[in-house]
């Protein structure tokens, strides 16, 4: 897919903490050059509260996300297609066109016990590997993309 924007969809079970917050962070750090979209395989009724407030502690306002099925995404291309669990990984449908699947294992934050605090350190401590991940993404996304413009 040769166009001005990276294509980007995240994809993990629930669509309701890790692949809304890569969603949120890339939009953020990435900026105009990305198209970023997230779903889920069995889409939760609601982004998790904890997802939230973790992005809200960075300036990010996620309240009106809502979770999204990667059926609605069928069809569609992508330049990217980045799995955040392993049920996404091994049950991740097809895309058409070229591109690349990436697979960032991380565990699931919502799926932590404890108080409410530990269960908040949880997200954070995903939003922090998230962020750790998105920085080298996104230098090597958008020097491929120049890349492959130039051809």
């Amino acid at each position: 897919m040769q166009s001005e924007s990276i294509c980007v969809l995240f994809l993990c079970t629930g669509n309701s903490a890790r692949s809304q917050m890569a969603e949120a962070l890339l939009c953020d750090l990435g900026g105009a050059r990305f198209i970023i979209n997230s779903a889920g395989l069995e889409p939760a009724a609601r982004v998790a509260p904890a997802a939230v407030t973790v992005l809200a502690e960075i300036g990010l306002d996620w309240s009106k996300a809502e979770p999204k099925s990667v059926s609605e995404f069928a069809g569609q291309s992508f330049d990217y297609v980045i799995t955040l669990c392993e049920q996404a990984r091994s049950s991740c449908p097809t895309f058409p066109g070229q591109h690349a699947l990436l697979h960032w294992d991380l565990e699931d934050p919502a799926a932590v016990g404890g108080s409410a605090e530990e269960r908040l350190e949880a997200f954070r401590r995903t939003r922090q590997e998230l962020t750790h991940h998105l920085g080298p993404f996104i230098e090597m996304a958008i020097a491929a993309h120049r890349k492959a413009l130039a051809v």
